[in-house]
């Protein structure tokens, strides 16, 4: 390892030493690519991948370019080449990259794509209006886009859902600015996008709301770059005057005069961290520091500058470097004569190895920080990119914790782990190049998905293991990948095999209904259906099944998953996309495993749809159910020709049953009395209400409002029996008070209920006088109870002294309140002695 360089020898000071900056060089570049400056390029952050296309306006000499039509082509950061793209759909305004690694073209009719790094993409567009006026530029950021019309108008999409664009204040201009960019939401107070426009000498924040002239007299700007936090902006002025303001405007933190280059205008002013700015031209890169003061990198071919959060990726046609502060970790540990414990922690364990007793003099000086300089240590083994330093410094750290009794050790093993992960990814044959602060700001997930995304799921799964997470998502996208580029004449049940085995295997319960779905848009609709046998969740398989035309197994797995919700969610889609013929017969015929979904259709038809449940029974020929159905609808009617109505149905459902005979009769017999009940109110005309009621009921109300004849009609028509014909007239004419009419009526024949119900029903209802009237036709042995009931002692006492019964006498006088009867009592008695 003596061949491996010391990390300050790529160290550059700046401010009189305060600040150093460093670069690495991170790829020899595996591409072909002549010069970047023939082309429009992207490049995504964290290490991402480098989209470019030719420049239509740059000449390129005959045989130099190996597409003969517009290509977008996509490289790893090494340079290898991940994905091409033809165009052909208009001129091309704008690249860019989303936080989720897809890359956004936008053309000039305001139609916009996403494509991942497989090809595949969504087109959405900003709408009508960008289509009539055209777009003539556009910033493309991880969360959004801000595109500019021909009219300077800016259009806003947030997200990519393809969501309708929000239409920006109007800067007051119709030319376009000379420069501009944005602020991005996550940046803003108002947590809104802030777009900068550069005008004549001015600059102009515009948002939603509000267009606001900052008063500005240093420019026109040519250029506009705003920090990774938001804070700052850096902005170049016709006359190549680089001028560093807070994005308030209020603080003014640099200035440099880049004419004195005497290269010209530069091709691209970006920021490197927070703390410095990038200018580059086609053989320079120049850091511009806080101070003012400029370092100067050459380079052969026309350099590629993306921003990173900690530095600057730097893409020419033969290397990729890495340029950044130098973190404050690293300048205590290594920064030359460094008295930070980190440093002499360090020099400990440099002694330690070489056997000196100076390691031991040296962690005595530093004990009292020896817990912080492990820190530091840790600390800075994430800021190499050197796997030799990153080891070194590891051990370091592991020798000053063991002469620490209390110690966490949770960032030294996470440190361990992640150093690991990031050695993984940045190797040149996966090329992301991702930072240890940018690892930590995006999450160990986000890296997982890209190398997802680019199918590298062997070391995407090695890694959520490593790491203990769930490796559901690469596993979920390497099955959809697996049946993307199997052969059509690969045999079904093989690859459905291998899918599951794997699963299996890596210990995951997978939904298999996501894969299936994808199997299924591929065309595989025997795959679909073997995959979504393996999977448990009915509630996944069934919207799958549905979608497939599946609709028996669909029905069937609702009902074997005994969640009421789902079979009722089945029945009710199957019902809006069939014809209700085969609806009903896909149900019959399935016979008793779909019972359970007759009757919950039963049940829910007869609650929310008659209607339906009424087509059912009658598709099924259920003549029975058909007529109890009608003679339902019958009961909770109001409307009496619809009750008639539905009771003539039922009459009629019943009569086609051979079984039901006497069911079909008394519905005739109901029939025919609510159609005599309906003559009846019109009789009355209108002031009683006689449909509905029963027979015994018809031939009250007929007593009770003098159609005594109409009463004797329905006595006749209905056959009432005597005994029940004379109780109704009792209980109507007593109702009525009608007494007279009472005494003839029991004296027209002989009573068939005799006439102690008489007696009993006046005394009940108050009228005992008239009640005494009738003892007299009682039978002689129940008359002395009769005449107590009605009140009448004397009668009763007489009543026993014609029939000699002493006896009973004496219990009349025993159980007598009234203290005048009991007198008369008396007198009776003593004459009978």
């Amino acid at each position: 390892m003596a061949s491996v360089q010391h990390p300050t020898v790529s160290w550059e000071a700046m401010q009189d030493g305060s600040v150093f900056y460093r670069k690495h060089e991170v790829y020899t570049m595996q591409w072909k690519v002549r010069n970047l400056g023939d082309y429009i390029v992207a490049g995504a952050r964290y290490g991402g991948p480098i989209a470019m296309i030719r420049d239509p306006h740059k000449v390129v000499a005959f045989g130099s370019n190996q597409f003969s039509k517009p290509t977008v082509q996509v490289f790893s950061s090494s340079g290898e080449l991940l994905l091409t793209i033809p165009w052909d759909q208009g001129k091309l305004v704008s690249l860019g990259w989303t936080f989720e690694e897809q890359l956004v073209i936008l053309n000039d009719e305001g139609m916009y794509r996403l494509y991942d790094l497989q090809g595949e993409y969504k087109q959405f567009s900003l709408g009508s209006e960008a289509s009539e006026v055209g777009i003539i530029d556009a910033k493309i950021y991880e969360q959004g886009i801000v595109a500019m019309t021909t009219h300077v108008t800016l259009m806003e999409v947030k997200g990519w859902t393809g969501t309708k664009p929000l239409v920006l204040a109007h800067p007051g201009f119709s030319e376009p600015p000379s420069c501009w960019g944005l602020i991005e939401p996550d940046l803003t107070i108002s947590r809104h996008v802030e777009v900068l426009l550069s005008h004549e000498a001015t600059l102009f924040s515009i948002d939603s709301l509000e267009c606001l002239d900052q008063h500005l007299s240093r420019g026109p700007f040519v250029k506009l770059s705003v920090s990774p936090n938001g804070k700052w902006l850096a902005l170049l002025t016709a006359a190549n005057l680089l001028w560093v303001v807070s994005s308030d405007f209020q603080t003014s933190s640099a200035e440099y005069d880049c004419a004195a280059e005497g290269l010209g205008d530069p091709r691209q002013l970006v920021w490197c961290g927070n703390d410095a700015v990038i200018l580059a031209w086609d053989s320079l890169v120049l850091v511009v520091g806080p101070s003012g003061q400029a370092l100067r990198h050459f380079y052969d071919s026309p350099p590629f500058v993306v921003s990173e959060m900690d530095g600057v990726r730097i893409v020419n046609n033969e290397h990729c470097d890495f340029i950044q502060t130098v973190p404050a970790s690293t300048e205590k540990v290594f920064r030359p004569v460094s008295d930070d414990s980190g440093a002499i922690l360090l020099d400990a364990f440099d002694q330690f190895e070489q056997k000196s007793p100076k390691a031991d003099e040296n962690i005595r000086n530093i004990r009292p920080d020896l817990a912080k300089a492990v820190d530091t240590i840790v600390e800075a083994a994430g800021q190499e990119i050197e796997p030799y330093w990153q080891r070194r410094l590891l051990h370091a750290a592991q020798f000053g914790r063991a002469f620490l009794d209390m110690y966490d050790p949770s960032d030294f093993v996470n440190m361990g782990l992640s150093l690991k992960v990031l050695n993984a990814a940045r190797y040149y044959e996966i090329g992301i190049p991702i930072t240890y602060t940018e690892f930590m700001h995006t999450g160990a997930e986000h890296l997982i998905n890209r190398l997802t995304t680019r199918n590298l799921h062997l070391l995407a799964l090695r890694i959520s293991e490593h790491l203990h997470i769930k490796p559901d998502g690469v596993l979920r996208h390497w099955a959809v990948e697996k049946i993307k580029r199997s052969k059509p004449e690969d045999e079904d049940a093989v690859v459905c095999q291998t899918i599951v085995d794997k699963f299996r295997d890596a210990g995951r319960a997978v939904s298999y209904a996501e894969i299936a779905q994808k199997a299924w848009e591929s065309g595989r609709a025997s795959l679909a259906t073997m995959l979504l046998n393996h999977e448990p969740r009915a509630a996944d398989q069934v919207p799958l099944l549905l979608t497939m035309k599946e609709d028996t197994v669909a029905l069937t797995k609702s009902i074997d998953s005994g969640d009421t919700d789902l079979i009722y969610t089945v029945l009710l889609q199957l019902q809006r996309h069939m014809s209700l013929g085969d609806f009903f017969r896909l149900i019959e015929d399935g016979g008793p495993k779909l019972s359970v979904a007759s009757n919950l259709l039963q049940v829910y038809a007869r609650e929310q749809n008659r209607e339906l449940l009424r087509d059912y029974y009658f598709q099924d020929d259920r003549r029975v159910d058909s007529a109890c159905l009608a003679l339902g609808d019958a009961a909770v009617t109001k409307d009496p020709a619809e009750r008639l109505e539905f009771m003539r149905k039922s009459a009629k459902f019943f009569s086609e049953d051979k079984e039901r005979s006497f069911e079909a009769k008394m519905m005739d017999e109901s029939v025919r009395l609510m159609t005599f009940q309906q003559t009846l109110e019109k009789e009355a005309s209108g002031n009683v209400t006689f449909v509905g009621v029963s027979v015994n009921e018809t031939v009250r109300l007929c007593l009770v409002n003098g159609m005594s004849k109409r009463a004797e009609k329905v006595r006749s028509d209905w056959k009432i029996p005597d005994k029940r014909f004379w109780y109704v007239k009792l209980y109507a004419l007593t109702e009525i008070r009608d007494f007279e009419s009472l005494e003839a009526f029991a004296a027209s024949k002989k009573s068939p209920i005799g006439y102690e119900p008489f007696v009993s029903h006046l005394v009940k209802s108050g009228y005992k006088s008239q009640a005494a009237k009738y003892v007299v036709k009682c039978d002689v042995k129940r008359r002395v109870d009769m005449y107590v009931l009605c009140g009448e002692w004397k009668k009763a006492a007489l009543e026993c002294k014609e029939r000699g019964d002493r006896a009973k006498l004496g219990d009349l006088l025993r159980t007598c309140t009234d203290s005048l009867a009991q007198r008369e009592l008396e007198q009776v008695l003593g004459a009978m002695a």
